[in-house]
Protein backbone atom coordinates (compact mmCIF):
# COMPACT_ATOMS: atom_id res chain seq x y z
CA UNK A 1 0.00 0.00 0.00
CA UNK A 2 2.20 2.81 -1.30
CA UNK A 3 1.20 6.22 -0.04
CA UNK A 4 2.48 9.50 -1.42
CA UNK A 5 3.97 11.77 1.24
CA UNK A 6 2.51 14.76 -0.61
CA UNK A 7 -0.96 13.38 0.13
CA UNK A 8 0.03 13.04 3.80
CA UNK A 9 1.06 16.70 3.74
CA UNK A 10 -2.15 17.72 1.96
CA UNK A 11 -4.26 16.04 4.65
CA UNK A 12 -2.10 17.44 7.45
CA UNK A 13 -2.54 20.99 6.09
CA UNK A 14 -6.30 20.64 5.60
CA UNK A 15 -8.88 22.17 7.90
CA UNK A 16 -9.56 20.26 11.11
CA UNK A 17 -13.03 19.03 10.04
CA UNK A 18 -11.60 17.70 6.75
CA UNK A 19 -8.85 15.46 8.10
CA UNK A 20 -11.06 12.51 9.17
CA UNK A 21 -13.02 12.73 5.90
CA UNK A 22 -9.88 12.68 3.75
CA UNK A 23 -8.29 9.87 5.79
CA UNK A 24 -11.48 7.81 5.54
CA UNK A 25 -11.74 8.24 1.76
CA UNK A 26 -8.06 7.47 1.27
CA UNK A 27 -8.31 4.28 3.34
CA UNK A 28 -11.39 3.10 1.44
CA UNK A 29 -9.70 3.68 -1.91
CA UNK A 30 -6.70 1.60 -0.81
CA UNK A 31 -9.00 -1.08 0.59
CA UNK A 32 -10.96 -1.32 -2.68
CA UNK A 33 -7.85 -1.19 -4.87
CA UNK A 34 -4.61 -2.20 -3.13
CA UNK A 35 -2.61 -1.42 -6.29
CA UNK A 36 -3.81 2.18 -6.48
CA UNK A 37 -1.22 4.91 -7.00
CA UNK A 38 -1.51 8.25 -5.24
CA UNK A 39 -0.42 11.52 -6.77
CA UNK A 40 -1.04 15.23 -6.60
CA UNK A 41 -2.53 16.83 -9.70
CA UNK A 42 -4.01 20.29 -9.94
CA UNK A 43 -2.89 20.79 -6.30
CA UNK A 44 -5.04 18.05 -4.75
CA UNK A 45 -4.87 14.24 -4.29
CA UNK A 46 -5.74 11.93 -7.16
CA UNK A 47 -5.83 8.15 -7.22
CA UNK A 48 -4.86 6.16 -10.29
CA UNK A 49 -5.08 2.54 -11.36
CA UNK A 50 -4.78 1.83 -15.07
CA UNK A 51 -5.88 5.43 -15.50
CA UNK A 52 -7.57 7.99 -13.32
CA UNK A 53 -9.99 6.64 -10.67
CA UNK A 54 -10.96 9.46 -8.37
CA UNK A 55 -9.83 12.52 -6.46
CA UNK A 56 -10.53 14.29 -3.22
CA UNK A 57 -10.16 17.90 -2.24
CA UNK A 58 -10.44 19.99 0.87
CA UNK A 59 -11.67 23.55 1.03
CA UNK A 60 -12.24 25.95 3.92
CA UNK A 61 -15.70 24.65 4.79
CA UNK A 62 -16.20 21.43 2.86
CA UNK A 63 -14.55 18.55 1.04
CA UNK A 64 -15.22 17.08 -2.38
CA UNK A 65 -14.85 13.55 -3.70
CA UNK A 66 -14.96 12.95 -7.43
CA UNK A 67 -15.05 9.83 -9.56
CA UNK A 68 -13.24 10.52 -12.81
CA UNK A 69 -15.75 8.46 -14.80
CA UNK A 70 -18.89 9.33 -12.83
CA UNK A 71 -20.82 10.13 -16.00
CA UNK A 72 -20.60 6.50 -17.14
CA UNK A 73 -20.73 4.78 -13.77
CA UNK A 74 -23.68 2.69 -12.67
CA UNK A 75 -25.45 4.50 -9.86
CA UNK A 76 -27.86 1.97 -8.30
CA UNK A 77 -28.42 4.14 -5.20
CA UNK A 78 -28.93 7.35 -7.22
CA UNK A 79 -26.42 9.21 -5.05
CA UNK A 80 -23.95 10.60 -7.58
CA UNK A 81 -24.22 14.23 -8.52
CA UNK A 82 -23.06 14.53 -12.12
CA UNK A 83 -23.51 18.01 -13.54
CA UNK A 84 -20.87 17.49 -16.20
CA UNK A 85 -18.56 14.65 -17.10
CA UNK A 86 -15.81 16.06 -14.96
CA UNK A 87 -17.63 18.21 -12.42
CA UNK A 88 -15.98 18.42 -9.02
CA UNK A 89 -17.63 16.57 -6.19
CA UNK A 90 -19.99 13.69 -6.89
CA UNK A 91 -21.44 13.78 -3.37
CA UNK A 92 -21.97 17.50 -3.04
CA UNK A 93 -20.32 19.42 -0.23
CA UNK A 94 -18.96 16.98 2.34
CA UNK A 95 -18.72 18.65 5.76
CA UNK A 96 -18.58 15.57 7.99
CA UNK A 97 -18.30 11.80 7.67
CA UNK A 98 -22.10 11.48 7.93
CA UNK A 99 -22.40 13.31 4.58
CA UNK A 100 -20.80 10.32 2.84
CA UNK A 101 -22.56 7.11 1.82
CA UNK A 102 -21.84 4.04 3.93
CA UNK A 103 -18.47 2.31 3.69
CA UNK A 104 -20.14 -0.63 1.93
CA UNK A 105 -21.64 1.61 -0.77
CA UNK A 106 -18.45 3.65 -1.25
CA UNK A 107 -16.41 0.46 -1.65
CA UNK A 108 -18.93 -0.78 -4.23
CA UNK A 109 -18.61 2.45 -6.24
CA UNK A 110 -14.81 2.53 -6.00
CA UNK A 111 -14.59 -1.11 -7.14
CA UNK A 112 -16.91 -0.28 -10.02
CA UNK A 113 -14.64 2.51 -11.28
CA UNK A 114 -11.65 0.16 -10.91
CA UNK A 115 -13.51 -2.34 -13.11
CA UNK A 116 -14.20 0.35 -15.71
CA UNK A 117 -10.44 0.97 -15.90
CA UNK A 118 -9.65 -2.76 -15.95
CA UNK A 119 -12.08 -3.16 -18.85
CA UNK A 120 -10.55 -0.10 -20.56
CA UNK A 121 -13.91 1.62 -20.75
CA UNK A 122 -13.36 5.31 -21.27
CA UNK A 123 -15.38 8.46 -21.38
CA UNK A 124 -16.56 9.38 -24.82
CA UNK A 125 -14.96 12.58 -26.03
CA UNK A 126 -17.10 15.69 -26.01
CA UNK A 127 -18.69 16.21 -29.37
CA UNK A 128 -17.54 19.31 -31.19
CA UNK A 129 -20.15 21.24 -33.08
CA UNK A 130 -20.35 20.03 -36.68
CA UNK A 131 -20.89 23.52 -38.02
CA UNK A 132 -18.42 26.27 -37.34
CA UNK A 133 -19.94 29.69 -37.41
CA UNK A 134 -18.13 32.19 -39.54
CA UNK A 135 -16.79 35.08 -37.52
CA UNK A 136 -18.03 38.33 -38.94
CA UNK A 137 -15.78 41.25 -38.08
CA UNK A 138 -17.22 44.70 -38.78
CA UNK A 139 -15.22 46.92 -41.17
CA UNK A 140 -14.79 49.69 -38.57
CA UNK A 141 -13.12 47.18 -36.24
CA UNK A 142 -10.74 45.93 -38.95
CA UNK A 143 -9.80 49.52 -39.81
CA UNK A 144 -9.12 50.35 -36.18
CA UNK A 145 -7.10 47.19 -35.73
CA UNK A 146 -5.04 47.84 -38.86
CA UNK A 147 -3.88 51.17 -37.36
CA UNK A 148 -1.98 49.19 -34.72
CA UNK A 149 -0.45 46.62 -37.04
Amino acid sequence: MAKDKRVDTYIKNSERFAKPILRHLRNLIHKACPDVTETIKWSFPHFEYMGMLCSMASFKQHCAFTFWKAAIMKDPYKILFVKERNSMGNFGQIKCLADLPSEKILLQYIKHTVKLNNDRISLTPKQKPAIRKKLIVPDYFNKALNKFL
